[in-house]
């Protein structure tokens, strides 16, 4: 298991997804409405093998105004 932190300086719609490492979309982690606040999500791998994986984080409307994207790696051995 994995703790993900992040935090919201506004309300605001968030999407965190886990990705493989050909992009193919694994888990939908956290798909909500958040308040401004500090966060933490649990991602569970126990039934993925080691490897390389990617989470994305977006918050915002998908017209740009406010929004935020940022994707990061992580190395799952076991």
């Amino acid at each position: 298991m994995t703790m993900i932190k992040y935090d919201l300086p506004n309300d605001n719609f968030v999407m965190i997804k886990i990705y493989d490492i050909l992009g193919k979309e694994l888990l939908n982690l956290v798909n909500e409405f958040k308040q401004a606040g500090s966060y933490t999500v649990t991602f569970d791998a126990t039934n993925y093998p080691s490897g390389v994986y990617y989470y994305k984080i977006k918050t915002g409307s998908h017209s740009g105004a406010g929004s935020f994207v940022q994707v990061r790696k992580m190395i799952l051995i076991k």
